[in-house]
């Protein structure tokens, strides 16, 4: 896009304004992917603290852990409303993906009566669930990546289905999984940091592009 003054962008198929309910919603967006990053990130520290113990998990730190998932789940939800994808089947797939997985989340809680982190470490099968939520994360990062080309989205959205498959299927080590999970929580709060401060315009994309599709529609 290239500027043509303050404010005014030629687009594809037209020329188009940015306005401060634009902006606004860009910085939703990335308000939501920190709250995310940071909760799991801080889920990970606490889940990482338990690795290798063989008695029982403090309950306390599944509970936390519990707490996280949520807030994690809901910040992930409110950047998927915010998001701009010109695709928007994709778009809805994503925020489906959510839905499902946050289902599953739910329906695995009441049927196993634990905690969801416990449920998933225990119960791998619930993957097949609970693993929807996460899908749609790496569609964020596959999208990140496609439009701005970031090192760290593009090791994440290899990453995120290498470590989920792995513990569905027993074939990655619980050391090589917590190495993979630790990679994880570090590289999304990289990506939470270096999106807080990117300029604004290139998160709205070509604006002509989705009036066009609307109108198209």
């Amino acid at each position: 896009m290239q500027a043509i003054e303050s404010e005014v962008y030629q687009g594809q198929f037209g020329t188009f304004t940015i306005t401060d309910r634009d902006r606004q919603s860009v910085v939703i967006y990335r308000s939501a992917l920190m709250v995310a990053a940071v909760s799991f990130g801080i889920g990970t520290i606490a889940a990482l603290s338990q690795f290798g113990q063989t008695e029982v998990v403090n309950s306390n730190v599944l509970d936390l852990i519990t707490f996280l998932y949520i807030t994690f789940s809901i910040g992930l939800g409110i950047a998927l409303a915010m998001i701009h994808i010109y695709m928007v089947v994709l778009h809805r797939a994503l925020q489906s993906f959510l839905a499902i997985g946050s289902v599953s989340a739910i329906v695995c809680s009441i049927y196993y009566h634990q905690p969801i982190g416990s449920i998933v470490y225990q119960q791998p099968m619930t993957i097949l669930g609970v693993g929807f939520t996460f899908a749609a994360l790496t569609g964020i990062f596959f999208k990140e990546a496609f439009c701005f080309n970031r090192f760290e989205t593009k090791i994440l959205t290899f990453l995120v289905p290498i470590l989920l498959l792995g513990h569905l299927t027993n074939l990655l080590p619980q050391t090589i999984e917590a190495i993979l999970l630790a990679m994880w929580a570090g590289l999304f709060l990289i990506f939470a940091i270096r999106k807080a401060i990117q300029a604004i315009p290139p998160d709205l994309g070509d604006k002509s592009v989705f009036e066009y599709l609307k109108k198209q529609k």
